[in-house]
């Protein structure tokens, strides 16, 4: 026998060959014998139960019946032909229909020779039809060494179908996987785990998760392999943050100094939340502990993350380090630069601000003024990050809505001294607990769940069309106030599959019922020129124009406190995050503020669940969760982007407990043993050398 293993090409697997194997990649992404061994059934079927045909119903769903094919024959039609077979029973008859493979099926059946056959029946003039069934030889069907009372049902494609790649020749091909490495499925938990928590081996996990024999070991097989993919995921997270704290030794701030009381006692102009306090406080602890801070802060829109990243620039600088602020636009990055030194306008801090647009004479002077140490506090954007620019001694990087960076330019920030600076992550996007705990493990999670005490809840309203001349008139008194508006589409150009509202024919619109010169109105898309759409932003910014008809390029960064109306059209197309997110950039100021989300009549069920939680709620956090719960992981936040969510059986929606209960055990396991050199958990450090094979990772900053 050929010296099969894991990561052979399925290519090489009975029943596949180079055409199957080729499709099978492209469609499912099963590419070696280990990919196959992990493609799960999404559904089983009982076939304890054999049908006779004066059974059936229409309502059948899936039926198995035993019988003999009485006759077969071929019916043209126009451009094709589909094989008709009589199928017959002691108690009736039927007829099974193909009309893809005429010619194999043709050649493959034999009249009178008892088969088995499984399939959903339809009904037509009185006669019960199968078409495309299951079928098999009824000796190969009782010899079958993978017999199962629960067929199992693998997620397809139309185009496999077409090729011959059915559920039956998948089932196949995965019981020759078994045929030729079943010796090979090592145990990847340690004996303690296995149990204390009841878990079946791995062996028996992935036999009965492709072939149950009953419903009981079905249960255990796929709880126990939920467990496993949970656990290796926290693990690797809680060993990887382990590593860090071992190997990136860190600065250790050991005063609250002059800088950091002025500004709190003498400038800071309100009190602080609680949640904020609070926040201050982890901070403070990871400063002192002498390795790499390593932090991300969580808080709503509005909630005081920039007061908070001053605060811990402030306890640098009291200890003679610099710090920097990176933001991913260049406009919110501007935005940081002025509410700081704002903020910091009695106090003898000198900040900086570095953008792609800084002159080049006044780059060399930031330049110069970091490397003597004359700067305390640089604010930019991705050119924060570039060679040139070199600190005398940045002892703290925050990084403001981090997932807009790639983990090798936030990995840049590390090499800007001798040791690595301490790292806070912030974001305003509310991040679901269960989520936090899959993608962030390996930081430490901070969140500011408490709004300041003097800021009006957004009012939101869910209207539509019909709407539309009475909000012109609302849209005009608030501008009799001096207020401002945003209008947000989420298309630039008409699509004539979609009947959504498009930027420009919006645009026009306004332009006509708003017109020169008694009211101004700004248009930004991302197909602008750079340029051109910095001029327009700075124009609202600055209540120039009363009007900003905008795509989501405004979503995260533009800061107008005197903006109080925000309309979203067409806004079933946006995701709740989005929404939330949307929502944020009124209700900035002392003024009432206002969002209004505008839709066509008729909704979806999850579109209307939107627009409803939305109206009901403006806690980000418990917005975030039915987000999660609508529409999974994968499209929150570019999660797919992140490689560490790529579930194949676990759900982190509705595995939450388990989720929990894994996280729990694999802190146990770190705490007794960081290495994992205990003889006892072998089989936990094997599986885990093999991901990091698989899956390149990136320590530290997530």
């Amino acid at each position: 026998m050929p010296n099969y293993n894991l990561n052979t090409s399925i290519a090489y697997l009975k029943g596949v060959g180079p055409t199957r194997s080729g499709l099978l990649k492209s469609d499912l992404g099963i590419e070696i014998f280990r990919d196959l061994l992990h493609f799960f059934p999404n559904r089983y079927v009982d076939k304890s139960k054999y049908f006779k045909i004066n059974e059936l119903h229409t309502n059948n769903a899936e039926v198995q019946i035993i019988g003999r094919l009485k006759g077969i024959k071929t019916v043209k039609q126009k451009r094709s032909e589909r094989l008709v077979a009589n199928f017959s029973d002691d108690t009736g008859s039927m007829e099974l229909v193909w009309f893809r493979r005429v010619q194999y099926f043709k050649e493959f059946l034999k009249i009178n020779e008892p088969y088995v056959i499984f399939g959903q029946v339809k009904q037509f003039n009185g006669l019960f039809s199968m078409p495309h069934p299951d079928i098999e030889l009824f000796s190969a069907h009782k010899k079958s060494a993978f017999s199962s009372v629960m067929k199992p049902i693998y997620p397809s494609s139309e185009k496999l179908s077409n090729r011959g790649i059915n559920n039956r020749l998948i089932c196949q091909i995965q019981q020759n996987l078994f045929t030729v490495v079943g010796a090979e499925f090592k145990e990847t938990l340690s004996e303690s785990i296995l149990l204390q928590h009841q878990l079946i081996s791995k062996k028996a996990a992935l036999l009965n998760i492709h072939f149950p024999e009953n419903h009981e070991l079905l249960s255990k097989a796929i709880f126990r392999l939920k467990f496993e993919e949970l656990f290796f995921i926290q693990l690797r997270l809680l060993k990887n943050k382990a590593l860090q704290q071992e190997k990136s030794k860190g600065f250790v701030f050991t005063k609250i100094g002059e800088k950091f009381n002025h500004f709190y006692h003498e400038s800071l102009s309100f009190e602080l939340t609680n949640a904020q306090k609070k926040v201050l406080k982890e901070i403070r602890n990871d400063l002192v502990q002498g390795f790499q801070m390593n932090r991300l802060l969580q808080g709503d829109v509005g909630s005081g993350k920039t007061v908070v990243a001053l605060l811990a620039l402030l306890m640098a600088m009291d200890n003679g380090f610099q710090g920097c602020l990176m933001a991913p636009t260049e406009i919110l990055a501007t935005q940081h630069f002025n509410a700081i030194n704002e903020m910091l306008k009695n106090n003898e801090v000198k900040v900086a601000l570095l953008t792609g647009s800084t002159r080049v004479k006044k780059r060399r002077e930031i330049h110069t003024g970091l490397e003597d140490g004359t700067i305390d506090i640089l604010i930019g954007t991705h050119a924060l990050i570039e060679d040139k620019v070199k600190f005398l001694n940045l002892g703290i990087a925050i990084i403001d809505e981090q997932h807009r960076f790639g983990v090798a330019q936030r990995a840049k920030l590390w090499n800007k001294n001798s040791l690595p600076p301490h790292i806070l992550v912030m974001t305003a996007t509310p991040i679901p607990r269960t989520l936090a705990m899959s993608l962030y493990g390996d930081l430490s999670i901070s969140v500011i769940d408490e709004l300041p005490k003097d800021r009006k809840p957004i009012k939101t309203f869910h209207k539509s069309d019909a709407s539309r001349l009475s909000l012109f008139k609302f849209f005009k008194e608030e501008i009799s106030k001096g207020r401002q508006v945003y209008i947000v589409y989420p298309l630039i150009q008409e699509s004539e599959n979609m009947d959504y509202k498009d930027l420009m024919d919006g645009y026009e619109s306004i332009a006509r019922d708003f017109p020169i010169p008694q009211y101004q109105v700004s248009i930004v898309h991302g197909k602008m020129k750079p340029v051109d759409k910095e001029y327009e932003m700075n124009r609202f910014v600055k209540g120039e124009t009363n009007i900003m008809v905008a795509t989501t390029v405004i979503e995260v960064g533009i800061n107008v406190p005197n903006a109080s109306v925000m309309v979203i059209e067409s806004a079933e197309r946006f995701g709740l995050s989005q929404l939330h997110q949307l929502r944020g950039r009124v209700g900035r100021g002392a003024n009432q503020s206002y969002c209004i989300l505008m839709t066509k009549q008729q909704l979806s069920v999850n579109a209307k669940t939107r627009m409803q939680t939305m109206v009901n709620s403006s806690d980000g956090f418990e917005i975030s969760e039915v987000d999660l719960r609508l529409r999974g992981p994968g499209n929150l936040m570019g999660t797919q982007q992140s490689g560490v969510l790529n579930l194949k059986i676990a759900n982190i929606v509705k595995d939450t407990e388990l989720l929990s209960t894994a996280r729990k055990i694999a802190i146990e396991v770190i705490k007794e043993d960081p290495t994992l050199n205990l003889p006892k958990n072998k089989n936990i450090r094997h599986a885990i050398e093999l991901i990091n094979q698989q899956q390149k990772d990136w320590l530290g900053i997530s």
